[in-house]
């Protein structure tokens, strides 16, 4: 068989193999099985913080904290967070829809040191930064929605809640690195009686629903790839916060920071932005932005005061680089639609808390070394490009949660503007399926990004240069 014949099988093959390993984990997640996975199947991950600096995470069932061994060299893991109930707290649900936060798993961590080149816990081989990352998955909105206003997603069904297939498929790729751009927990309240999509699903804020909306489905990507990981609302302390302390934050975990108590939540909901080396002239800067809203601030607001802080210190990290991509979740120069009872679709803007707040800063709302724009929360996929001086924005939020049913028009009405003073010059998006985006790098500042569905097919493509971003279709159909 010649070479390429060969590769492209192989491709092929490894695709279709974790596609067929991600159904069969999601059939048995369907099935009851969504406790933590013993032995060599705990999750184990690598995550990605401030400078670059890597730490190795591992969430287990023992006693204690296991060894692991980075370049031959074997040291014992640490204690993160142990196994811990955590008293009902405060909730965006009624009381009576939620109930203490169980986390029966022992959050062990270490230390990566740059350089190293191999790590492994017990069995479990550790994917390690690279240098010079050059492919990236781009993934956000990843958890199957359980709320209480009425809105219950599917989690037994696979074509209704993809991640798992996602999550192997976007492995498959051979990622550098992984992106997540927020909202990994969902399943806040009990599914009904009468719904058996999701029957059976676990719900609250505890290490169940975290293993069933995140690391069970993602396991492959996990393995795959270290992850950059951004904070959704989805994470703030009043909803899935805890977990995201306790499992996903790069930095320590500090008393107080923990979102257990309500009366702590100025401090849990924020944190400083940190950067991280893409090599090459190039870095990512990662925000905190899970305490902003859509209505807007109010100049007295405290939070005003805190995004503000985070804006000065983003521009002061920008400095670092002459290509900067800012990861948050909430896009500030994206749209999204609505449509009201008569069926009129109308248009909303980007973020108004982080508008308010950056803006009150710098009216141009991100330092003039931030080229690009990474986001989710909006449950689509979008990429809006600007005449004016503002960074290309993208939105990959369509990676499991259930969907945005109103696409964008593929006209926008005359001086539509995502954020002020933001003159679109191109707008590309997809509503109607879920996937994910890659970005593979072609030079300093320059990127091809492909934008895939659940089957591994390529929906659409762009090519971004510098701030400047273009896509081959306005709407994928």
């Amino acid at each position: 068989m010649p070479t390429i014949a060969l590769a492209r099988f192989l491709l092929l093959f490894s695709t279709r193999s974790l596609k067929l390993a991600a159904i069969a984990a999601t059939a048995a997640l369907a099935a009851g099985c969504a406790s933590v996975p013993a032995g060599p199947q705990e999750p184990a991950f690598v995550v990605v913080g401030e400078d670059g600096a890597a730490v190795a995470r591992l969430l287990t069932r023992a006693a204690s904290c296991p060894a692991i061994e980075i370049d031959g060299r074997a040291s014992r893991m640490t204690a993160r967070a142990a196994p811990q109930t955590v008293a009902q707290r405060p909730s965006v649900s009624p009381p009576k829809n939620t109930k203490p936060s169980v986390f029966e798993v022992l959050t062990c961590e270490a230390p990566i040191a740059a350089g190293a080149t191999a790590a492994r816990i017990g069995a479990q081989a550790l994917a390690l930064p690279k240098r010079e990352p050059r492919r990236i998955v781009v993934i956000g909105d990843t958890g199957c929605r359980l709320k209480d206003n009425g809105d219950y997603q599917d989690c037994n069904r696979l074509e209704a809640y993809p991640f798992a297939t996602i999550a192997a498929l976007a492995a498959a790729w051979q990622p550098d690195l992984v992106v997540h751009v927020g909202d990994y927990h969902y399943r806040e309240n009990a599914c009904p009686a009468d719904r058996p999509g999701c029957a059976g699903s676990p719900w609250g804020y505890g290490y169940d629903v975290w293993n069933a909306d995140f690391f069970a489905p993602a396991a492959p990507l996990l393995r795959a790839a270290p992850w950059v990981l951004a904070r959704g609302n989805h994470e703030s302390c009043n909803r899935g916060g805890q977990g995201w302390w306790r499992f996903l934050d790069p930095r320590p975990l500090a008393a107080g920071r923990d979102c257990n108590r309500a009366q702590d939540d100025a401090n849990g909901d924020f944190s400083d932005p940190y950067a991280v080396p893409l090599g090459d002239g190039a870095q990512l800067i990662v925000l905190d932005t899970s305490a902003t809203t859509y209505k807007g601030l109010a100049p007295n607001d405290p939070r005003m005061a805190r995004f503000a802080d985070n804006y000065r210190k983003l521009a002061a990290l920008s400095a670092r680089a002459p290509h900067t991509i800012a990861v948050d979740h909430h896009p500030i120069f994206g749209f999204g639609a609505l449509r009201d009872k008569a069926g009129l679709v109308t248009l909303f803007d980007g973020d108004k808390g982080l508008q308010d707040a950056y803006g009150a800063v710098d009216p141009r709302l991100m330092p003039a070394n931030v080229q690009m724009l990474l986001s989710g929360h909006v449950h689509l996929w979008e990429q809006v490009s600007f005449k004016s001086a503002h960074p290309t924005q993208f939105i990959s939020g369509f990676s499991g949660t259930a969907e945005d049913i109103v696409p964008l028009p593929e006209q926008l009405p005359e001086g539509a503007e995502p954020a002020p003073g933001a003159i679109v010059e191109a707008i590309s998006s997809w509503v109607d399926g879920f996937g994910y985006m890659t970005m593979e790098r072609t030079g300093t500042t320059a990127w091809d990004v492909k934008v895939w569905d659940v089957h591994g097919v390529v929906r659409n493509t762009c090519t971004v240069s510098g701030s400047k971003s273009k896509c081959a279709k306005v709407q994928v159909h």
